[in-house]
């Protein structure tokens, strides 16, 4: 894998999963994202590994997760219509922690929507998609090497965190084409599948949790009794109707990951030095976001760049610090309006701006550049 390339994002997806230990891909070919799926049946034969080409989405997302729990990385690869679907598994895998990763390379919607347009559209599905209580972990790269970096990370924290982790891509960066030079194996950090520290005879229990609060859980024919449930359970792994472990296990489903505080909420800022305005993106649109802070400036206007390469868990923190910085925000996304409202809960009163679009194009700079004016405008009155 190592070297200089020209490569896909779609492409740098896949060989990134591969390169953290990926070894079981099951998937439907869907538009933006059937490329990822096309490398993985390329490569996964050649390294020992398995590729399924499901009969449907449902199917694909079940499929990683019975591979999971007999002890594979894994992962699935979709757009919109079928992120939708695979929505009751992705809460199945939170509730019984069995680690996966699923790519959605965004298109317009709802529904079937425009197929190969770009968007970033499900934002708010990859949090709240699924019913119930539940974290989530989100990580939205901007380039092909960040989309190889950003496959590797999303395994990690599937591992680490038994949790299933989105890698929330789009059309643009999936259908991006860049040199890259990818990093040797060696310098790759790998976070390895968690495995029991306790026998049967030392009384190992599925889901009893150490400091971390994540449990060890046997692989399935590894000679462990292993319960799995998507009901609500002890730490025996069978269902219980107690309140009180009810409670337990929800709070400790989200605790796992938010006591790790900031260490995965990933963020970039550029040109914040002498910042009185603040442009906050993340994905294909903080491209062009990044260029249209360039020409802002270039006119004279004060302006900064905050790109959010972790979407869940918020920046909150990185935003209100942002906010204590700045007389105003512009959140640049392409969709009716989905982050900017967490960005104006975070910013604690300063003043925020939509620059918003859902035709099927993705931003121009000038677009995002105008935008940039007119809230600094807005702000000077």
């Amino acid at each position: 894998m190592e070297g200089t390339r020209l490569m896909q994002g779609n492409e740098a997806v896949a060989e990134g999963a591969i390169a953290a230990g990926v070894t079981f891909f099951a998937g439907y070919p869907i538009t933006p994202s059937t490329e990822i799926a096309e490398q993985m049946a390329k490569l996964l034969p050649k390294i020992g590994g398995t590729f399924l080409q499901m009969e449907d989405e449902i199917g694909a997302m079940g499929a990683i997760l019975g591979a999971s729990l007999a002890g594979a990385k894994v992962m699935d690869a979709t757009s919109g219509p079928g992120f939708s679907l695979k929505q009751e598994l992705i809460g199945y895998a939170a509730c019984a922690e069995i680690p996966c990763v699923v790519a959605n390379v965004q298109r317009v919607g709802p529904s079937t929507g425009q197929p190969t347009a770009p968007s970033q559209g499900d934002v708010m599905q990859a949090r709240w998609g699924t019913h119930g209580d539940h974290p989530i972990i989100a990580l939205s790269p901007w380039s092909v090497r960040e989309s190889f970096d950003m496959a590797i990370m999303a395994v990690n924290y599937a591992e680490r965190f038994r949790t299933p982790v989105i890698l929330l891509t789009d059309e643009i960066i999936g259908h991006l084409r860049e040199n890259v030079t990818l990093p040797s194996p060696e310098e790759i950090e790998i976070y390895p599948r968690r495995l029991p520290k306790a026998t049967r005879a030392e009384g190992y229990q599925p889901y009893a949790v150490g400091e971390d609060l994540v449990p060890d859980a046997a692989r399935f024919g590894d000679g462990y009794h292993i319960h799995v449930t998507g009901l609500l359970h002890d730490e025996t792994g069978f269902p219980s109707g107690s309140p009180a472990v009810t409670e337990h296990l929800i709070r400790r489903l989200h605790e796992k990951i938010s006591r790790v505080g900031e260490e995965i909420i990933h963020t970039e800022e550029s040109f914040m030095e002498d910042a009185e305005y603040a442009v906050v993106s993340y994905g294909g649109t903080a491209r062009t976001a990044y260029e249209a802070v360039r020409t802002a400036r270039a006119e004279g206007i004060k302006v900064g760049f905050l790109r959010l390469q972790t979407i869940w868990p918020f920046a909150d923190a990185a935003v209100a610090r942002l906010a204590a910085r700045v007389k105003g925000i512009l959140v640049a996304e392409l969709n009716y309006g989905q982050l900017v409202g967490e960005v104006t809960r975070a910013a604690h009163g300063t003043h925020v701006r939509s620059c918003l679009k859902y035709n099927m194009l993705d931003f121009t700079p000038q677009e995002i550049t105008a935008a940039i004016r007119q809230m600094s405008e807005e702000v000077r009155a």
